[in-house]
């Protein structure tokens, strides 16, 4: 059963940002078939940061009425939402709606604010529920939430998003542009994108089946977490008879071993000898600012700053770079999952050192993106080496840190757990609010067009 748990546990992580992250990678065919073409990313930015009202009101009601609100069907209603959402998305993605004297896609940009709405609310109620189970399946929920992000990248891959390769096109095959009455007459490079092995509304299916993948593991995973319920009710009925119907000595005090074997039976521990130490283990508010506030940074860092400016990062370096960059990054989450099962650190200067070391990773990503179209080590081996590596190993570094903190405050109380979804939230939305006036009003970062750059060489 343990092994199942397990598996449950990753498969209703998966279902976290599934819907999400599916919706970016797939941006690159989405935006070729939409009025507001390249402009769509930041839209998309800013309905996820409004359908953070979903996890405000979440928050707010756990604080002025604690207990009112379950998240089991809270769960429930945001899961079917999310599955109705993207089904109904594959049919009306491509609707469109004149609107102030321009053309919008309110099918896509209404659905996708539902499905930011239920991913941003599965921040502050997935993680509370997994409280229900023993600590040790944390990690593996951890996994499954970072699978959320690997499967779309890899089914993005297999479905050929965004091949492109360079044509040479002479300028007197372009009458219809003029180029027949121009003295010159020699030729110029066109990007020419390949097509998708599948269709947007095939990968919008896949998705919305991961989606019920995750309701069938919740629905499980409620059951599993009302006996454990009942056998932890058992067990302290169990507990107090046998202190009621302890012998007492002349001094009036129990028995030395039955008091021993009565004290093991009311803490908790899923085997190992250090869940006594974890469990009694209590953090100063000094510690809590600590660890909330690594939670806002790395969340900032890896959910809104560097994902901003990823493409002007990588795709300098070549088309293979970013696609490099991109799934291998995906991978260095639930690797940096496993690894934290493997070998948990709990110590803050651990945590604090990790979270250094990533984001030095993120500054050299945003210094290629700043540097943009002409980075440094560009038409080297070595520059396509770097760029990737350090892509993984910023998100490979920083999701350690996020699972890490998740064990630590599901040691501690239910209302850590739910604060901590707040923060992670909180720190995504001030970092996607910070970069999008710099990438989309200000224009501070500059793409760059594989087939036509005129950098040094």
């Amino acid at each position: 059963m343990a092994f199942v748990t397990h598996l449950l546990a990753c498969i209703f992580g998966t279902g976290a940002w599934v819907a999400i992250n599916g919706l970016w990678v797939e941006l690159p065919l989405i935006v070729n078939d939409l009025p507001e073409g390249w402009y769509l990313p930041s839209y998309l930015t800013v309905l996820i940061q409004i359908a953070n009202i979903g996890p405000l009101f979440v928050t707010v009601m756990h604080k002025l009425k604690p207990g009112r609100l379950n998240e089991v069907p809270v769960i429930y209603t945001i899961i079917v939402l999310g599955i109705l959402a993207l089904f109904l998305m594959a049919f009306f993605w491509k609707e469109t709606t004149w609107i102030a004297g321009q053309m919008h896609s309110t099918g896509f940009l209404i659905l996708t604010f539902f499905l930011s709405m239920v991913d941003c609310t599965s921040s502050v109620t997935f993680l509370p529920f997994m409280m229900k189970l023993q600590p040790k399946y944390i990690t593996t929920y951890f996994i499954g939430e970072g699978l959320s992000g690997l499967i779309p990248g890899l089914l993005s891959l297999i479905q050929g998003v965004g091949m492109m390769k360079c044509n040479n096109v002479t300028r007197n095959e372009n009458a219809t542009q003029g180029w027949q009455n121009s003295t010159d007459s020699g030729y110029y490079i066109e990007t020419q994108y390949f097509p998708a092995n599948f269709s947007v509304q095939v990968f919008l299916f896949l998705l919305s089946i991961m989606m019920v993948f995750c309701l069938v593991a919740f629905f499980f995973l409620t059951r599993l977490s009302q006996k454990d319920s009942n056998a932890s009710l058992l067990q302290s009925t169990v507990t107090l008879n046998s202190y009621s119907t302890t012998d007492v000595n002349q001094s009036g005090n129990m028995r030395s071993s039955d008091t021993s074997k009565s004290t093991e039976d009311i803490i908790p521990s899923d085997g190992t000898s250090s869940d006594l130490d974890n469990y009694k283990e209590k953090y100063s508010w000094g510690r809590y600012a600590v660890i909330y506030f690594l939670t806002g940074w790395v969340n900032a860092l890896t959910n809104g700053v560097l994902p901003s400016i990823q493409t002007y990062s990588c795709m300098p370096y070549g088309n293979l770079a970013y696609h490099l960059s991109s799934a291998l990054g995906a991978m260095a989450n639930p690797l940096a999952c496993l690894i934290a099962m493997f070998l948990p650190s709990r110590s803050l200067i651990i945590l604090v050192l990790l979270s250094v070391v990533g984001t030095g990773f993120g500054a050299y990503n945003m210094m290629t993106a700043v540097m943009s179209p002409c980075p440094i080590l560009l038409h080297t081996n070595w520059g396509v080496v770097l760029i990737v590596i350090s892509w993984i190993l910023f998100i490979g570094t920083l999701s350690y840190v996020k699972v890490m903190i998740g064990v630590i405050l599901r040691s501690q109380n239910y209302s850590a757990l739910v604060w901590c979804g707040a923060v992670v939230q909180l720190g995504s939305m001030i970092g996607a609010l910070v970069m999008f006036p710099l990438v989309n009003v200000y224009s501070f970062f500059r793409s760059a067009d594989l087939c036509n750059m005129n950098c040094p060489s």
